[in-house]
């Protein structure tokens, strides 16, 4: 686009003598595509609003940018949370599985944070974003508060809860990626080379963790293996505790097909990095444990395998942050963030298992 600006001014010297300019601007203005947006809360509100034909006082804030965005809807006294998925980050086939998993844990009765229809029936937005289009869907709100340590009864409730979700989810096949190695260790591993030198005792490190793991997987007794739909992200950053409604799940977004184990893997992980005294780790860990099992138990084969998983999923989810720099990690993600990151996580949870 060219813009042409004229105007006239006067300028005055010594209160009398003037000359006349006349001034022209031409400035060029090209338009370029953008990668990622984040909508206005008013806007958006005023949209989520009219859809699900919400009271006139209804506001809408910005919770956080990153993978998605997500906006807290509060109608007086009712809260929700409208996700707006990143463009091409899920398609909507992959969206629409992700809320049949969720409404079938409802009906079943898991404490979830479950999709809402709009007042035309449907649970997908689609929303025009200057990068192309997003959807959105509004989800109840997780009552309470995310608690980076809470006791053990909790870790407990927790166990019971994920065990409950398994017994529903077994043998579930879900229209959206399967966890394969593959997936987990090799596609990540290639992200994470674009970022790390390959000359660093880091990713000597990773190649032969890599290398380990496969020849691992590639051992496992699969025929005692539960498989089916999996969280895949249940963690303390994913958990609403509050004194009355309990504890509820949230954030789906990585649900997909595989070992059930998984889930329990992730979660021993990351109660492993959140507590860093041995003894009250091993407590909650025990506590966590027993929660599950007094619902369903894990197979011995399962149990053996949970901190070649944990390691797994850490390679996993270092290659999504390298996947995601665009428009997530660039505020993070860096030489010497990963090297802290394999040293101090990956690194330290391998060793501590007796791993390799």
């Amino acid at each position: 686009m060219i813009f042409l600006l004229f105007f006239n001014f006067r300028y005055f010297q010594n209160s009398c003598a003037f000359s006349e300019y006349r001034i022209v601007f031409c400035a060029r203005f090209t338009m370029l595509p953008v990668i990622n947006s984040t909508f206005s809360p008013s806007h958006l509100g005023l949209f989520v609003r009219q859809q699900y034909n919400l009271g006139a006082e209804t506001v809408c804030t910005l919770l956080k940018t990153g993978i998605n965005d997500s906006f807290l809807i509060k109608d007086g006294t009712v809260k929700y949370v409208y996700r707006v998925y990143s463009r091409n980050w899920r398609t909507r086939s992959e969206v629409l599985e992700e809320i049949r998993l969720l409404n079938l844990l409802h009906s079943n009765h898991i404490p979830v944070s479950y999709p809402l229809q709009d007042i035309h029936g449907e649970y997908i937005g689609e929303l025009k974003a200057p990068e192309g289009l997003r959807f959105g869907v509004l989800f109840t709100f997780a009552k309470g508060e995310k608690l980076l340590n809470f006791p053990a009864e909790l870790h407990y409730q927790t166990g019971e809860i994920m065990a409950s979700m398994h017994q529903l989810t077994n043998s579930i096949k879900l229209g959206r990626v399967t966890y394969s190695p593959e997936v987990i260790l090799q596609d990540s591993f290639e992200r994470l080379k674009k970022f790390l030198p390959a000359e660093t005792a880091e990713m000597d490190f990773m190649v032969s963790a890599q290398k380990y793991l496969l020849d691992e997987f590639e051992h496992f007794d699969k025929t005692h293996l539960r498989l089916g739909a999996v969280h895949l992200d249940i963690w303390f950053d994913n958990i609403s505790i509050d004194k009355n409604a309990g504890i509820t799940l949230f954030d789906f977004d990585f649900c997909g097909n595989g070992w059930l184990c998984y889930d329990v893997a992730y979660y021993i992980l990351q109660l492993n990095s959140t507590e860093k005294d041995d003894a009250e780790c091993k407590l909650k860990t025990e506590a966590f444990f027993n929660g599950y099992e007094s619902v369903t138990k894990l197979t011995i084969e399962e149990k053996r395998i949970i901190p070649m998983l944990g390691v797994a999923l850490y390679f996993f989810y270092l290659g999504i942050q390298c996947q995601r720099f665009d428009n997530w990690s660039n505020t993070f993600l860096n030489e010497m963030y990963l090297k802290r990151f394999i040293n101090l996580l990956v690194k330290r949870y391998f060793e501590k298992n007796g791993l390799g």
